[in-house]
């Protein structure tokens, strides 16, 4: 048993130096979330255990008593809430079948074209949502029936809808994409500009997935039907509102016409005068939409608790400083060292959902990218760091063998065995892993769109 010691008492006292307790501190946290206890809780418990190893219960309890305040009194935060309620409005107001059938109508008389259409639908339904598993299970909901009348296999349909839910998160607005802003001290704007390339290269690159699928296996993605001019226009006369909203609330945020929150504000209101217009929300639903929406920021506000208790530890032991001064006197190439950085997130990707991996680790991680040189300016560094880090944290949600995107929509694809899912997600992998090398070697990708909006 640790003893309540200062830190100086503890480094006389204790067989265990500070950052072999930091160390202690990360894998006992990592025990926790592998046996399913609730992130917060695992933070909490890890952060305020660790904190009175070090420094005591005295300056544990006054750090307590304004942790709180100083934490939710971001205004950057208020943006959170907001986003979320656009979701819950655009969930509930079958945004989403609207968006599938739109896409579905222009290339689902193509073979694997429904296939590609639920991806449309993905890519379009996350620019409004802002999650990868809402944006996975509710375009399932819509897409899965389609894709079994046509008689696509369960691999394909199954693999295709977990990957394209991974979109959610890429294309703004992200809620973990303005965690990872707050968390680096980056500009909420630029990191959402720095994302549209990257999300849509996401996008091509899993409709090319498919096409070259259904061109070796032909029976996987058959052929669906043809809909005629008409059809086409009374959809998309359906769904053009969506697109304006995404326009103006993406476009007005790029250009600076309003702040993220104010752009999330406008947002949540058009999306619901939308759900109120297709008459598909009612007072039952607005309400419960709201309530969804109090309940998921408040999961995400206390996590955002527990990260801040946890980093606090961490900042005590001087962890960070420490793992980045190693690292600089091993003479690693900041190449080797990023590579090192993405496989430990593929790695905590079975065990952690995204946003937890984000709070967790970039502030170790980011310390150590900071301290190398990768020949950029360190706003030039936030931007192309967070982009690969939120695509490698996504690929985790779909990488065997657990994969939470893949769990939760083989639950929804009954018939459908577990192990063809994962066979399914395999080609979306390989995509994945050719646009991560793309973006690392070029980062103008990621970084063209910022600056030429400066």
């Amino acid at each position: 048993m640790l003893s309540l010691y200062g830190i100086h008492g503890l480094e006389e006292n204790s067989p265990l130096s500070s950052f072999e307790i930091a160390l202690l501190g990360i894998a006992i946290l990592l025990g926790l979330l592998t046996v399913r206890i609730p992130v917060a809780v695992s933070m909490l418990a890890v952060g305020m255990g660790g904190y009175i190893a070090l420094s005591g219960l005295e300056p544990l309890l006054n750090y307590a008593k304004s942790a709180a305040y100083w934490r939710f009194a971001s205004y950057d935060l208020s943006v959170i809430p907001l986003f979320l309620l656009m979701s819950q409005f655009a969930s509930k107001g079958g945004l989403s079948r609207a968006l599938f059938e739109a896409a579905n109508t222009f290339v689902g008389h193509r073979r694997g074209g429904v296939a590609i259409a639920a991806v449309g639908g993905c890519a379009g339904f996350g620019a409004i949502c802002g999650s990868s598993i809402a944006t996975a299970a509710t375009m399932a909901q819509v897409a899965l029936p389609e894709l079994r009348r046509y008689n696509y296999s369960g691999a394909l349909a199954t693999g295709a809808l977990a990957a394209g839910g991974t979109l959610g998160i890429l294309i703004p607005p992200s809620v973990v994409l303005v965690i990872f802003a707050i968390a680096v001290e980056a500009n909420i704007v630029t990191m959402f500009q720095a994302a549209l390339v990257p999300g849509i290269l996401a996008a091509i690159g899993y409709v090319a997935t498919i096409s070259i699928y259904v061109r070796f296996n032909p029976e996987s993605g058959p052929v669906g039907k043809r809909a005629d001019v008409a059809r086409r226009w009374r959809i998309m006369l359906r769904t053009w509102p969506v697109f304006l909203i995404f326009i103006i609330v993406i476009g007005g945020i790029y250009v600076g016409v309003f702040t993220p929150t104010e752009g999330a504000a406008i947002g949540a209101f058009g999306t619901c005068a939308i759900a109120v217009w297709h008459g598909e929300l009612r007072l039952p639903g607005f309400l419960e939409c709201l309530s969804e929406a109090a309940v998921h920021t408040a999961m995400i506000f206390l996590i955002l608790l527990g990260a801040d208790f946890f980093n606090a530890f961490l900042g005590l032991s001087r962890m960070p400083m420490e793992l980045v001064k190693v690292i600089n006197e091993s003479g690693m190439a900041p190449m080797a060292v990023l590579l090192l950085i993405i496989l430990i997130y593929l790695a905590l990707g079975c065990v952690m959902d995204s946003l937890a991996m984000i709070l967790l680790t970039v502030p170790v991680f980011w310390p150590i990218i900071a301290g190398l040189d990768f020949g950029m300016p360190e706003d030039d560094l936030k931007m192309w760091f967070g982009i690969i880090v939120l695509i490698v944290v996504e690929v985790g949600l779909i990488t065997p063998p657990v994969g939470l995107n893949v769990f939760v929509i083989n639950s929804m694809a009954p018939g459908v065995r577990l192990k063809d899912t994962f066979l399914g997600v395999l080609p979306f992998l390989a995509s994945d892993a050719a646009r991560v090398a793309l973006l690392i070697l070029v980062p103008s990708l990621t970084l063209s769109l910022p600056h030429f909006l400066k």
